[in-house]
């Protein structure tokens, strides 16, 4: 039995909490930053305003108390909002042991430094971190329909931990020791999200949504390997995979932020829509972008989602400029 505390109480926390609970085993916690959350989780017993319909078994344990969340926990599993992950392990980081493990599910690029989360981990602390990564809809993980995973860690001993913790008959779980490959899948497809939900949105069509999602896995490539990723990595569950589901599913917040952009709403209208949920893309465009300047890397689509996103460009505009590049050899 292995003792999990899951920091962050948003949709995928609560789905990673069904989904180790349906798999029984283990001793389980679900911090809350909101004491206010962690009191409506108690009363109703369900999270309505992130993951409505799913009861949360009795054997989960409930918090806002972080510091008694992680008391004696094996892992610690990180399931906040990239932006806040830093502030999250500089709190928890005095009181960590050196038998503990982070692992991050978090998707992004921290904006401020262009650090992936596992070396915003490292900036701080050196207790042992992997990452969880791959094609997840919180709702789906939630309702243990079959889903694939990878876990990811320099050292393959502990990525094999994760796997023999989290693995269930709904959740098959794979190794992976390319943390920086992994990674940059998980972050860099919600950017190429946002564009596939532009071209949604401009009733573009198959043809061109096939085009963009075709061509964003070659830009997520190239950057991830310039960083030390590897090219195969991108071709498995936490690139194609993450990229393909993101770019076409209902329950993508990333695709649904670009429809809405794609039909002419203001970002700051979409936001203030979504209820307090994250689509990690807006603050990560940014991000990737400053990570392939610092490696010389060309990411076109990049460009243009952050143009959208911060300097205003028509969605029309930034298809044509796309189209209208000079040619080249695929």
């Amino acid at each position: 039995m292995s003792r999990i505390s899951i920091l962050g109480a948003g949709a995928w926390g609560t789905a990673l909490a069904l989904s180790l609970a349906r798999r029984g085993g283990h001793q389980l916690c679900l911090w809350s930053h909101s004491p206010a959350l962690a009191e409506q989780l108690h009363v109703a017993g369900e999270n309505l305003p992130y993951l409505p319909g799913f009861t949360l078994p009795a054997g989960i344990h409930v918090t806002s108390d972080l510091p008694a969340a992680i008391f004696e926990a094996d892992i610690l599993l990180c399931a906040t909002p990239s932006q806040h992950l830093r502030g999250i392990i500089s709190h928890i980081a005095p009181l960590l042991t050196r038998n503990q493990i982070i692992l991050s599910a978090s998707k992004g690029i921290e904006e401020s430094t262009f650090l992936r989360m596992t070396q915003v981990v490292a900036s701080i602390t050196e207790t042992p971190c992997a990452v969880l990564s791959g094609p997840t809809f919180a709702q789906e993980v939630a309702a243990g329909i079959p889903t694939a995973i990878v876990a990811a860690a320099h050292d393959p001993r502990l990525a094999q931990t994760i796997q023999r913790d989290f693995s269930s008959p709904s959740l098959r779980v794979y190794t992976n020791d390319d943390v920086t490959g992994v990674e940059l899948g998980g972050a860099l497809k919600n950017v190429i999200a946002l564009a596939a939900g532009v071209v949604h949105g401009l009733n573009l069509g198959h043809n061109s949504a096939a085009a963009l999602i075709t061509r964003g896995i070659a830009e997520m490539t190239r950057l991830a390997v310039a960083c030390g990723g590897r090219r195969q990595t991108l071709a498995g569950l936490s690139g194609i995979g993450d990229l393909v589901l993101t770019c076409t599913g209902s329950l993508s917040r990333n695709r649904s932020v670009g429809i809405e952009l794609g039909r002419g709403r203001q970002l700051d209208d979409i936001l203030a829509g979504m209820g307090g949920k994250v689509a990690e893309g807006v603050r990560s465009t940014h991000a990737a972008l400053g990570l392939a300047a610092r490696y010389g890397v060309e990411m076109p689509i990049t460009e243009q989602v952050d143009a959208i996103l911060h300097h205003n460009r028509r969605p029309s505009d930034a298809i044509r400029e796309l189209m209208s590049r000079p040619g080249r050899d695929e």
